[in-house]
């Protein structure tokens, strides 16, 4: 099994940190796909450069795989982040658009509904990013934090996206890139340490993240702290809830009908969590300020339905 890190050269916050990570000991030249894709080796690390979006590159795993023999256990993109704020942030998250319907085109790669298998190392990854960004110089200029769940591209391992923000003068930022890369080298035990984040427990807690905004502040409090493992984090945008009509039957009952792709981005997002974290236990945990009385009520009856397990103050400590 190999570990595949893809960066494209069309984006200078993707080509910087894998430049960085080339320079360090061990790499050699490995097999090119057909598309033009060049690899380097080391160890059991692919990393893939290539010059298109790689928010497009649906089934990169699958064909890595056809085209050398290689399965692949967990793929790892690196890329660019632009937020509104403009403010310099080093990112990690999960990736999918459970919320679209099917006849919705995702904006930023993926397919309508699917999410990804999330790779057990962010949780870990987070907190060494944090320690790493900060040795380097950049806390507290570069704020380091989680996003929620989104974008592709479409793959079928656990997968995560390091991304540099949030504007062109800092995609290409030195230091920031050397960051990711030592993130790189460090958690992936190249340098002949312990691999960060590697997933062989049982029974463990795994944070299931639902409401909240894209950076997902009340998520963060829980996961920045040791021994937190994190699975997908569901937004707001992530959950569209249509409120029943007042004077509808139904929305008297203690159990409404509550219409929108909500329970849809629910369910596969916990079921590709308990894919990716064989015999761990999923708790949902919500970010309760996010919502109206009666889209959490929703959420509680549905996971509760569904035996999704919903945390309470001190179940992640």
């Amino acid at each position: 099994m190999v570990i595949l890190v893809v960066a494209t050269t069309a984006d200078p916050a993707s080509i910087g940190p894998a430049s960085s990570f080339l320079s360090m000991p061990g790499w050699s030249p490995g097999p090119s796909l057909q598309e033009g894709i060049e690899s380097f080796s080391n160890g059991e690390v692919r990393l893939l450069k290539q010059e298109k979006s790689i928010i497009r590159e649906d089934d990169l795993d699958l064909r890595w795989e056809a085209a050398t023999g290689e399965p692949v256990s967990e793929v790892i993109f690196l890329s660019r982040h632009t937020a509104a704020s403009s403010r310099p942030a080093l990112t990690v998250h999960p990736i999918g658009v459970p919320h679209l319907r099917d006849d919705e085109t995702p904006p930023q790669g993926g397919r309508p509904g699917w999410v990804a298998q999330p790779n057990p190392r962010i949780g870990p990854w987070l907190r060494l990013l944090k320690q790493i960004a900060t040795n380097q110089g950049l806390v507290p200029e570069f704020e380091i934090t989680l996003e929620a769940t989104h974008h592709g591209p479409v793959t079928n391992t656990p997968t995560m996206f390091l991304e540099i923000g949030s504007t062109e003068e800092y995609w290409g930022h030195q230091v920031a890139a050397q960051t990711i890369a030592l993130l790189l080298w460090q958690g992936l035990g190249l340098g002949g340490g312990t691999p960060v984040g590697t997933w062989n427990r049982t029974n463990e807690k795994v944070l299931l993240g639902i409401g909240g905004g894209h950076y997902t502040p009340r998520h963060m409090d829980i996961v920045i702290k040791d021994g937190v493992w994190v699975g997908h984090l569901l937004s707001g945008y992530s959950l569209p809830m249509e409120e029943p009509a007042k004077g509808n039957s139904k929305s008297n009952s203690n159990n409404p009908e509550i219409n929108g792709m909500w329970k849809h981005a629910i369910q596969v997002s916990y079921e590709a969590t308990k894919s990716a974290f064989p015999g761990g236990e999923i708790v949902a945990h919500l970010d309760h300020k996010s919502f109206k009385g009666w889209q959490k009520n929703a959420i509680v009856n549905f996971l509760t339905e569904h035996s999704i397990r919903v945390g309470k103050p001190g179940d992640f400590f």
